[in-house]
């Protein structure tokens, strides 16, 4: 587990007292429901709301957590929510060991099975994300943007800090040409996707599946990115396609 009073110490034996103990459970929480608001941290570690601020502000500091500002539907027109999600640094200093053990593990399928299982295993983890999120789209009718926004809160819901906005123009534009972007602020498998992209490439399908319509990634954190950014067309009308038959395959497994 990752300390902030050992990382401070800079190689020094300090001992780690109840203040780093607790500073550590609020990191892990973090890492596990983020992004949540100081609330909601306080209140699932019975810590009151002024120790949560400050370990979150010297979290902040650190570098390993930083705050995101999320639109909270029903709220109208209010002041964006704070949450807290772990930032990239704080990710792989946590995740070292996971990451390492599950970069070794795609190679070594890659070996044995060839390049086209990696593209088999992430179409496989992204096929209960596409199955989950596929009635909840559906639910927002056949409006693209509308369909873009349920899936922008869908990710949210998820941890992935998501948002879905209109691309505006000096000019007019013709309702054909008209789009959104969807914004993902937070990846749970950043470092992975930069060294093994299929799995950007597998999402990206997914979206285009669950939109019904082809769609573009424009950025994404994976490759350098500040947010995934994808294009959305919003003026053409939806087009249902079928998950790829390892996906569905993987829907019907018990």
């Amino acid at each position: 587990m990752y300390s902030v009073a050992n990382q401070q110490s800079r190689g020094r034996a300090v001992p780690v007292d109840a203040e780093d103990r607790t500073r550590d459970r609020v990191l892990s929480a973090v890492l596990e429901h983020g992004p949540v608001s100081a609330a909601e941290l306080g209140e699932m570690l019975s810590v009151t709301p002024a120790a949560v601020r400050r370990h979150l502000d010297a979290l902040t500091r650190s570098g390993v957590v930083e705050v995101k500002r999320i639109a909270t539907s029903g709220t109208g027109a209010g002041r964006p929510a704070r949450r807290y999600v772990l930032t990239s640094r704080g990710q792989s200093t946590i995740g070292d060991d996971y990451l390492d053990i599950a970069r070794t593990a795609l190679h070594r399928l890659a070996e044995v099975a060839g390049p086209g299982a990696v593209e088999d295993f992430a179409e496989e983890r992204f096929a209960a994300m596409e199955h989950r999120y596929q009635p909840i789209v559906d639910a927002a009718g056949d409006d693209v943007a509308a369909r873009s926004r349920a899936l922008a809160e869908a990710l949210t819901n998820d941890g992935f800090v998501a948002s879905s906005a209109d691309v505006t123009s000096r000019v007019p534009l013709p309702a054909h040409l008209a789009s959104v972007q969807l914004c993902q602020g937070h990846c749970p498998v950043q470092q992975l996707a930069a060294e093994f992209p299929v799995f950007c490439d597998t999402e990206t399908a997914v979206f285009s599946r669950l939109l019904g319509v082809d769609v573009r990634r424009l950025s994404t954190l994976a490759s350098g990115g500040h947010v995934c950014t994808t294009h959305i067309p919003t003026g053409r009308g939806v087009h249902r396609t079928a998950a790829p038959e390892s996906a569905t395959h993987h829907q019907e497994r018990p």
